[in-house]
């Protein structure tokens, strides 16, 4: 049987002990009493947006710009692929690898566009849920 000495069991078991009581008799934050929001405004610059969420919000900002970097970057590879389709000049490996690439571009295409539904449906639905204006614990 393999003998494991003191000098690593006990820092381990110290640690163990000190996690158990601080978990045990750390005092509750009460953090689901505050909305999403009101944790945003207490983390927020005084340059920063106001609005996490809605048409100016932070999220809505950050998601559509890089939808439209991946939209931009799609057409563009579209593009590419019907040049290198056009002078391909008939060499069937040419042509092949143009037609994945052209096929490629509309499918991130059309998930970039499912993305955007998908993210202003979500966004939309956290800044107005039936019933409420926004997340509240209370």
């Amino acid at each position: 049987m393999k003998h494991v000495r003191p000098t690593v069991l006990v820092p381990v078991i110290a640690a163990l002990g000190i996690g158990l009581i601080n978990a045990t008799l750390a005092t509750p934050l009460y953090a689901a009493t505050y909305t999403i929001q009101q944790g945003a405004d207490a983390a927020r610059g005084s340059s920063q947006p106001a609005d996490l969420f809605g048409t100016s919000g932070v999220f809505t900002t950050i998601s559509n710009t890089l939808l439209f970097i991946i939209g931009a970057l799609s057409v563009v590879m579209l593009i590419y692929g019907g040049i290198r389709y056009t002078i391909s000049g008939g060499n069937s490996t040419a042509v092949t690898a143009a037609k994945n690439t052209i096929l490629y571009a509309i499918v991130g295409l059309i998930i970039a566009l499912l993305a955007f539904a998908l993210i202003n449906f979500v966004l939309g639905t956290l800044t107005n849920p039936a019933g409420g204006s926004g997340f509240t614990n209370t």
